[in-house]
């Protein structure tokens, strides 16, 4: 059998992630956004490796490409492998190259993207057409999304997909997509890689407050403003209890051994989680914030003159839900709020789990270890979203594993929507590899 990644993959997925970075997707919020360049940039190198994409619109300029690739197998379940073509802003001021060059220079891409995610869509289109250039198929049926709109809601990208949409996507019983398979260095040269198996539910809130609107020179005991800013000092400060999903646990229970700890009982009543994570030294990063619910204030709006007291105002709150925990988590918001302040969701998305004890996970365990012999792979919970809460209705469990191994002074997470975001070329050649052995052998 012919190789299937040659050079031209390997320089392709360089290309294409520069290339990709050039293209002006940022996607503001609120509907204000276009990924049409970047999608029809796509849809063309995938015609040109005999595939047949499909350009689908919610509305003009929020572009999704869809496109599938048959396998050999036609009664194999059908794989689904995601990525969107969005990107948060970038103030040019702050980054030390211009983060829509998409510059290569001393053998690292910079650019808005270069993790996030439009890397490991290049790498995707790289190893696809590295298949179709050697003659090969994969197993099951692969169906490949490129989505818009993963950076706010999703309504125009992997919502409307498998909403308006999911006949598309018949036959997929798993998917594969953003945020894991990444180098973390986890001190004395403990390189592990953490595949994502789980994602918090994504609670976005609006908190509205009402009172009597009046004079700022006279006392209010209605004051709106009051009323929201205790509600906000209260989620602020509340801490959330303890609630350890599986892949939670399976998570604290390999790093434990891979710190050379004995694996604790997480259901005794005297198991203390913070003592656990203050014995796993950098890789307590990993899980620290999925161990718990959180509720972060992020933002306020109220009033209009300094002298003079508002009728209401609003806050907004990032809350993120463990799986299981949601009619938990509405029950505190209620008391925390109070009786003054009422709340209701402006976004949410469901908290997903996808198995670690499967066969895909092995297999992307493997991929990993084949290309990095020292890579010691571990599951994770994902703190934030992606476009896997999208699919998830559709029976889709889905796995974060857009693979790159990283030195130690990338730090990958800090390059999620950070400054001086980057990717090194051979971060991307190895990313290459191993989603090449991945995707061929599910």
């Amino acid at each position: 059998m012919a190789e299937r990644i040659d050079r031209q993959a390997l320089d392709e997925a360089v290309a294409f992630t520069s290339e990709l970075i050039r293209i002006d997707s940022v996607n503001l919020g609120n509907g204000d956004g276009t990924e049409r360049k970047a999608a029809e940039y796509v849809a063309e190198r995938l015609s040109d490796a005999g595939l047949e994409p499909r350009l689908l619109e919610k509305v003009k300029g929020r572009t999704n490409v869809v496109a599938r690739i048959e396998g050999t197998d036609p009664s194999a379940d059908a794989l689904l492998v995601h990525g969107h073509l969005d990107v948060v802003p970038a103030e040019p001021a702050d980054w030390a190259v211009h983060p829509f060059s998409g510059e290569i220079r001393d053998g690292v891409v910079w650019g808005r993207g270069a993790v996030d995610m439009k890397n490991t869509d290049a790498m995707v289109l790289a190893t696809v057409r590295a298949w179709a250039r050697a003659g090969v198929r994969p197993r099951r049926d692969i169906v490949l999304a490129f989505t818009a709109d993963e950076e706010d809601t999703g309504q125009y990208g992997a919502d409307f997909l498998a909403r308006e949409h999911p006949g598309l996507f018949e036959g997929c019983t798993e998917g594969i997509g953003e945020s894991g398979a990444y180098t973390f260095h986890a001190g004395d040269g403990l390189r592990l890689y953490p595949v994502a198996a789980g994602e918090r539910g994504t609670a976005w809130m609006e908190l509205t407050a009402t009172g009597r609107a009046g004079h700022g020179s006279k006392i209010n005991h209605a004051n709106a403003v009051s009323r929201l800013a205790a509600a906000v000092h209260r989620i602020g400060e509340h801490v959330w209890p303890v609630r350890l999903s599986p892949t939670v646990r399976a998570a604290l229970a390999e790093l434990s051994r891979l710190n050379g700890l004995d694996v604790p009982d997480f259901d005794a009543p005297d198991f203390d989680v913070d003592a656990l994570l203050g014995k796993l030294g950098p890789a307590a990063r990993l899980v620290e914030a999925t161990v718990r619910n959180s509720a972060a204030p992020t933002g306020l709006r109220a009033g209009y003159k300094i002298n003079v007291i508002p009728g209401s105002a609003t806050a907004y709150v990032d809350g993120r839900m463990l799986p299981g925990t949601e009619e938990e988590f509405t029950a505190t918001m209620d008391e925390l709020t109070g009786p003054d302040v009422e709340w209701a969701f402006y976004h949410r998305g469901p908290a997903v789990e996808a198995p670690v004890d499967s066969r895909t996970f092995a297999v992307l365990r493997e991929s990993l270890e084949h290309f990095d012999p020292d890579a010691h792979v571990v599951p994770f919970c994902m703190t934030g979203g992606t476009d896997a809460k999208q699919f998830a209705p559709l029976g889709i469990a889905g796995y974060g594993f857009s693979p790159l191994k990283l030195p130690e002074d990338i730090n990958y997470q800090a390059m999620f929507h950070g400054v001086d975001e980057r990717v090194p070329v051979e971060a991307l050649h190895f990313g290459v590899r191993v989603l090449d052995r991945a995707l061929f052998n599910l």
